[in-house]
């Protein structure tokens, strides 16, 4: 389970990184469109020529048009990265999608039925991405005291804190037992099972939700 020491570092980063990125910039500025699909899109269009007048901050650093260039992926990059090693981090989640791939190849080279071999999934990306969002918890519990006595709420969380959830739970799941096994190949397994509603992180967000629906006679303390 993540600490709170590591939970309150992860915070105070992104919103110091939010903060120095957006002092430079007026209310008015709005974020880069960075996907060239989109700016295809949108060429030529009344939106086009709406942005055209409008100011646009200057992109990050890492943001690419690049046809290989995956958000969420970065993000996840950001999230495994200790120590402000970041090539290393890239490095790791490169071979887990590595793994994730040559899994499933051997999988489908040994399926004999061919209704099942159509089946199964060999693009790694989307496996990543179908593995983050089955992992995204609709609620979460926060302490509220009331009258001495200190209860656990079921609230609602933004998409942003439930994709963090996510992806924290997959990386803590890389890093569990055995220790023999390398953390790309523990995350790879776990990133598969993930994407078909099974496995330790689907586990976890089940258990959290029964604890909130456990709590649920709480839930008026939000508002209170």
């Amino acid at each position: 389970m993540i600490s709170l020491k590591e939970i309150l570092r992860k915070n105070f980063f992104e919103w110091h990184t939010f903060w120095v990125r957006n002092a430079s910039y007026g209310a008015s500025f709005i974020e880069p469109i960075i996907q060239r699909k989109k700016l295809e899109e949108i060429k030529g269009t009344e939106e086009a020529k709406k942005l055209a007048h409008i100011p646009i901050k200057a992109a990050r650093s890492e943001q690419s048009t690049s046809v290989f260039y995956d958000s969420t992926v970065e993000k996840f990059i950001n999230y495994v990265m200790r120590g402000g090693k970041k090539e290393l981090a890239r490095v790791q989640v490169n071979k887990t999608l590595e793994t994730i791939k040559r899994i499933q190849i051997e999988k489908y080279n040994k399926e004999i039925d061919p209704e099942k071999k159509s089946n199964i999934e060999l693009d790694a990306m989307t496996i990543f991405h179908k593995a983050v969002e089955n992992c995204k918890p609709v609620l979460a519990l926060t302490a509220v005291k009331r009258g001495g006595s200190t209860y656990q709420v079921p609230v609602p969380i933004s998409d942003r804190r439930a994709t963090f959830l996510s992806m924290n739970w997959l990386i803590d799941q890389g890093k569990s037992e055995p220790r023999t096994t390398r953390f790309y190949v523990k995350l790879a397994n776990e990133i598969i099972n993930a994407s078909k509603f099974e496995g330790k992180v689907i586990k976890r967000k089940q258990d959290l939700h029964k604890q909130c629906e456990a709590n649920k006679a709480y839930a008026h303390y939000r508002w209170s």
